[in-house]
């Protein structure tokens, strides 16, 4: 059943994109954009490095972080602008958490994010040593002027990204006909993409699959900020912790017994959350997001 459309001018940004239901080559040319707004980022980071040397670094991520979303974000409202009178959209964010409940849902959402984060650390740790540049550049973000990591790490990479790869890149093949498994496999693996190294593109692609799940059975992109958010509050957090911001896996930090025994109970803990999940009941079999009629409807 279509929804009503909401009138414009919404205070929420995220009602701008409701009408663009990207398919296979609107996420090329989404990544493309992403690309180009990259560039533009780089670019204005240079200002900052040159006049105020390397603490000029974390200042310019306040600017170039967001700039790679600029170009995409534009794209994508003026296409949604352009198909509102014509075309029915699917809103980015709905929220559908009966019979399970918003809360229980969202606390599950942080178990799961958390337990999934223990478990993806054992592939991670099994990969080479990650070369210096690197670990400096990733280092830079979760250790160096707390307040100006926060922003980037916690709030701007949790809104910026799950827009790109949950509410464009999911949704768009949710909606399009592609099956609901291989659209969050998709989604997941474009989310691994663009973190540009296997370090972070592991855990990447496993809390993609975690997030589109949820996603999918919730609509919610609130819910998938929320996972977000406490994924990289938690590296945040670790690596303002003296004496464990240079631990490269959680086996370092606990004796083999106990490493394992959370490691299981970890996993009881995905297994737990992935059942409460399905009991979600779905409006639709491209999932819970809402659809909404054309503005030529009213």
């Amino acid at each position: 059943m279509l929804e009503a459309p909401k009138r414009r001018g919404s205070y929420n940004i995220i009602d701008n994109f409701t009408y663009y239901v990207p398919g296979w080559a609107d996420i090329l040319v989404l990544l493309v954009l992403l690309l180009v707004g990259t560039v533009l980022g780089s670019l204005l980071a240079l200002p900052f490095s040159m006049i105020m040397g390397e603490d000029g670094i974390e200042y310019s991520m306040l600017v170039s972080y967001p700039m790679m979303f600029i170009p995409p974000m534009i794209y994508a409202s003026v296409k949604s602008r352009s198909n509102s009178y014509l075309h029915n959209g699917v809103r980015l964010d709905s929220g559908h958490f009966s019979p399970v409940g918003a809360l229980s849902c969202a606390l599950m959402a942080m178990a799961l994010t958390l337990a999934g984060g223990y478990v993806v650390d054992l592939p991670t740790s099994l990969l080479p040593a990650m070369p210096e540049w690197l670990e400096k550049a990733l280092g830079s973000m979760t250790q160096g002027k707390f307040l100006l990591n926060f922003i980037c790490v916690s709030l701007f990479a949790p809104f910026f990204e799950e827009w790109l790869c949950r509410g464009m890149v999911l949704r768009g093949l949710l909606h399009r006909g592609v099956r609901p498994v291989w659209a969050i496999v998709f989604s997941a693996a474009f989310f691994a993409f663009i973190h540009m190294n296997p370090w972070q593109a592991i855990p990447a692609f496993a809390m993609g699959c975690a997030m589109g799940y949820v996603y999918y059975k919730t609509g919610s992109l609130k819910l998938t900020m929320l996972m977000h958010f406490t994924n990289n509050t938690l590296a945040l957090a670790l690596g303002n912790v003296e004496g464990l911001s240079a631990m490269d896996s959680y086996r370092q930090l606990f004796p083999a017994a106990i490493y394992w025994a959370l490691f299981a109970a970890c996993i009881a803990v995905i297994v737990l959350a992935v059942i409460k999940f399905a009991g979600v009941e779905l409006q639709d079999k491209a999932g819970n997001s809402d659809k909404v009629a054309s503005l030529f409807s009213e």
